[in-house]
């Protein structure tokens, strides 16, 4: 009888501590993560500024400018998802506390950054024969090459500010990295409006001043990021530049070797999304402003789970680094249930409020418009489903990151997108006639797919051996 009266406050002793655990790691996520949100969003308003400010040039500048834009992202995501690793690579040494494997993860980083832009700004550099093997109008085509021409370079920032971000990321400081994206999008702005429109004295340079924003835009953020690193009191221990020229190949391959399916596995879902319009504009111009909208929608919404995701990545990879399984299992779980409680609301906002949320991007007044608009709002519909499978697969794949798993992943990724996606797009758009209503499922379908992959896969980390000792 005395054994039973022990055990019962001992059992709601343990229920209360693990409550508390679990608020604990909500609270630690959410304060990690809404800065990276926040900042996701000022990233995007990066390109927005200066595809609103090349539109008040004239349709000419904003299709020439679209074109540049869309030809570079490609390589800058690849490269984003692949110096990416370092963001996991420092958490994990963050958990072991080994500060030697800090300075070494980020200086390598840095390597990988400047090696990837090597070979990357050469390639973006031939804009104009790869345009011109793809049957795109030479005129579009040789304005497009005058903002390539300054806004390849801007790789090497770009690339670097992923570096220097990811080690920021794994310490928690994620509000400098929201401060310094934001004076970026101002900085942007500024010099982008004074250089297209040659204000205060300055010439007239049109795409090549928008070039020059993103340019020097990328170089400030990367110096802000720098700079913040090596003076603030938590960081600049790591003296992360401290004999930048000294190798450390292994760690080097690590990144390449952990980073390259995660490039990959950007470049499959982008790519899968570019079929997608081009599906789009077999249809019909009408269906193409419609999945425009819809997927800018759906976009400005997935920044909410992508900022969770990056913030899993860290949680599960510090506890991962410090040998705490149910540190991982609460990390990865948390991320889950915020990013796709989030979508969830999504979901019901543009199941109910589909036909009003289109009318912000179209004249619902002009005739024109009615076809464009209805289509939108139909397209909303599976977005919001699409939300909930978009939100699970991006935080199940970062919490797998953050155990250092990417190649499996990638694979089922790509298998989802391509092999699942596409095909039940072109069937059901082409073959079925559902039209643009068949492509958003095609797309929802693959995208269900890898999250039911990824969300499983880490649900069976310990018995598919991803906690194995580092």
């Amino acid at each position: 009888m005395s054994d039973q009266i022990t055990a019962a406050p001992s059992v709601a002793a343990e229920t209360i501590s693990s409550r508390a655990s679990w608020i604990a790691e909500l609270r630690a996520t959410f304060t990690l993560a809404w800065p990276l949100v926040i900042a996701q969003l000022a990233q995007n308003a990066l390109h927005t500024t200066d595809v609103i400010l090349l539109g008040w040039l004239g349709s000419s500048y904003l299709a020439a400018g679209t074109l540049a834009v869309t030809f570079l992202m490609p390589f800058l995501v690849g490269g984003v998802g692949l110096v990416g690793a370092v963001a996991p690579l420092v958490a994990q040494a963050r958990g072991s506390r080994d500060i030697k494997a800090v300075r070494r993860i980020v200086r390598q980083g840095c390597w990988a950054a400047i090696a990837l832009a090597m070979v990357l700004v050469p390639i973006v550099l031939q804009i104009r024969p790869i345009f011109g093997l793809l049957g795109q109008d030479p005129a579009a085509t040789l304005m497009a090459e005058t903002f390539i021409q300054i806004a390849a370079w801007s790789l090497f920032p770009a690339l670097g500010i992923i570096a220097f971000r990811s080690l920021l990321s794994a310490f928690d400081a994620t509000r400098a990295i929201l401060i310094i994206t934001v004076l970026g999008v101002l900085l942007n702005a500024a010099i982008a409006y004074v250089l297209i429109f040659g204000h205060f004295g300055i010439p007239r340079l049109e795409l090549r001043g928008a070039a020059i924003a993103t340019l020097v835009t990328n170089i400030a953020m990367f110096l802000m990021m720098v700079g913040y690193v090596l003076r603030h009191r938590r960081l600049k221990r790591f003296h992360v530049l401290a004999r930048f020229w000294k190798p450390d190949w292994f760690r080097f391959r690590e990144i390449f070797r952990i980073g390259t399916p995660i490039g990959l596995t950007v470049l499959a879902e982008v790519g899968l999304f570019t079929a997608a319009a081009l599906l789009m504009g077999r249809l019909g111009t009408d269906e193409v402003a419609a999945h425009a909208i819809a997927l800018q929608c759906a976009s400005m919404a997935f920044m909410v789970p992508l900022g969770l995701g990056i913030a899993a990545t860290v949680r599960v990879g510090t506890a991962y680094g410090r040998s705490d399984p149910e540190g991982v299992r609460k990390a990865g779980w948390t991320a889950f249930v915020l990013g796709t409680g989030f979508m969830a609301l999504t979901c019901t906002l543009f199941l109910t409020m589909g036909p009003s949320i289109v009318t912000l991007f179209l004249d619902p007044h002009v005739p024109e418009n009615a076809n464009a608009l209805a289509l939108a709002a139909t397209f909303l519909v599976v977005a919001g489903v699409f939300q909930l499978v978009d939100g699970a697969q991006v935080t199940a794949a970062h919490a797998l990151r953050g155990l250092s798993d990417t190649k499996i992943p990638m694979v089922l990724a790509i298998f989802g997108y391509w092999a699942v996606g596409l095909p039940i797009a072109y069937i059901l758009g082409f073959v079925v006639g559902w039209r643009g209503v068949g492509i958003w499922i095609g797309l929802a379908a693959g995208l269900a797919f890898v999250a039911v992959v990824l969300v499983t896969r880490f649900a069976l980390r310990e018995r598919l051996g991803l906690m194995r000792a580092r």
